[in-house]
């Protein structure tokens, strides 16, 4: 069975943005070591799914990348743009991108389904309503969490919608120079 890795910024007091969706705090010299973790975590990926918010700035800025050979995350840009994407939505009927389809049903089936199907590891991107729909549901079955040395007070969270409690087990904390620190987790 396919799992489902998430990828995620977070402050250190667990926002994913600000209040009003802020996000200036996000450290983004990353340092090649950090850059090829991403490297590593996406490679075995051949299937993105995403929440619409993040959808529609994520897939056009990565498309332009790709586009742009000279760009210095042009392999990036390439990956995510050539890698199929479903996007999770309420409202858009049909999609405005390439190499993407649109999934309007209920989360836990399609995830599910996207689990079951052959195929190499999903990635999940997202904003707080979609990400924390996933870890309520326990669909997520690797955590990459992304430590921004800030702290914000206040904010969007992810695991505000938790219900019950979900053990994880800390496989990996890594330090990078940028000073942003990845904690690796799976779902017990």
């Amino acid at each position: 069975m396919r799992k489902l890795k998430l990828q995620v910024q977070m402050t250190v007091d667990g926002y994913i943005a600000g209040p009003n969706s802020e996000m200036d705090w996000l450290v983004w010299d990353w340092d090649e070591a950090l850059k090829q973790y991403v490297t590593d975590l996406t490679d075995p990926v051949d299937c993105i799914v995403l929440g619409r918010n993040l959808a529609e700035g994520f897939i056009p800025h990565w498309a332009t990348v790709a586009a742009d050979p000279e760009h210095p995350e042009y392999t990036a840009g390439q990956k995510f743009t050539d890698t199929p994407k479903v996007v999770f939505t309420k409202t858009l009927d049909t999609s405005p991108w390439a190499n993407t389809v649109l999934a309007k049903g209920d989360l836990v089936e399609a995830i599910t389904n996207l689990k079951q199907q052959a195929g190499n590891d999903l990635i999940a991107y997202g904003g707080a309503t979609f990400v924390s729909a996933l870890i309520q549901h326990g669909l997520i079955d690797e955590y990459h969490l992304f430590i921004n040395p800030t702290a914000i007070g206040n904010g969007m969270a992810i695991f505000k919608q938790l219900d019950h409690s979900q053990n994880l087990t800390l496989v990996k904390a890594t330090a990078f120079d940028c000073g942003i620190v990845v904690l690796k987790y799976l779902l017990k």
